[in-house]
């Protein structure tokens, strides 16, 4: 039976109230922030609010809550808030407990310096800063809006990288990406290789038409040792820059 609770209800209002302090005082006792993300936090919260009305507990809402009886929810060694794990191994090893409400101050400003990062790139409000690259170029897969917005940083000087298509000769001819530095064909990938001789150290940045190949290759660099690369994820299809064609 599917337990319904109105979010818009006195009683549930009640309670949130008393799951934010709650929280705050977890937060305060352990010395935690917050985190950044406030969808986050608010889902967390409504979802700790929904389990102390159903349960009489605030038991993780990321996991399931076993037991048909308070007796055999206790036994069930179910997540009770702050539970266990997040105090001993999560938080103490990653910065951040499993649902990533609570974080160490550290992780929290991490996660408002890569939310800011990832927004700045996906709306071109302004131009990335030389930190910001820093925290992208941290990714294994980019989006186009990301390659886009590096591109423009290199321009001026804040990110260096080498932009390569592996893709074949007859698809670089009819289409790729303005700023592509070489052509390193997947079927020729090792003999073509040699124009990154002696650039191991240089960020390498992959795409290819769907991200497949290019992420086929991207294993066989980092293999190979090259220190830092990076694919384009879905590829030229999915994305939007500015493109051109010929030899």
């Amino acid at each position: 039976m599917i337990t319904k609770i109105d979010m818009n209800s006195p009683e549930f209002m009640a309670e949130f109230e008393k799951t934010e302090v709650f929280t705050d005082k977890v937060c305060e006792q352990f010395g935690f922030a917050y985190t950044p993300l406030t969808e986050v936090k608010e889902s967390i919260q409504q979802g700790l609010t929904r389990n102390k009305l159903i349960y009489g507990k605030r038991y993780c809402p990321c996991f399931m809550v076993i037991g048909a009886t308070p007796e055999e929810q206790a036994k069930a060694d179910n997540r009770l808030c702050p539970c266990t794990p997040a105090l001993t191994v999560e938080i103490p090893e990653k910065g951040k407990c499993h649902c990533t409400i609570f974080c160490t101050p550290e992780h929290a400003q991490e996660l408002a310096q890569t939310e800011t990062m990832e927004e700045v790139a996906h709306t071109h409000t302004r131009g990335l800063s030389k930190e910001e690259c820093e925290g992208l170029m941290k990714k294994e897969q980019l989006d186009g809006n990301e390659l886009e917005a590096l591109l423009e940083a290199r321009e001026d000087g804040k990110v260096e990288f080498n932009l390569v298509d592996t893709r074949e000769w007859m698809e670089w001819i009819g289409n790729r990406i303005v700023g592509t530095d070489f052509l390193i064909p997947t079927t020729s990938f090792h003999t073509a290789l040699e124009q990154l001789s002696g650039k191991e150290n240089t960020p390498v940045i992959l795409y290819c038409y769907s991200g497949s190949r290019s992420a086929y290759c991207q294993r066989i660099l980092k293999h190979m040792g090259f220190k830092m690369v990076l694919n384009l994820e879905y590829g030229i299809m999915a994305y939007d820059g500015e493109t051109e064609s010929g030899e």
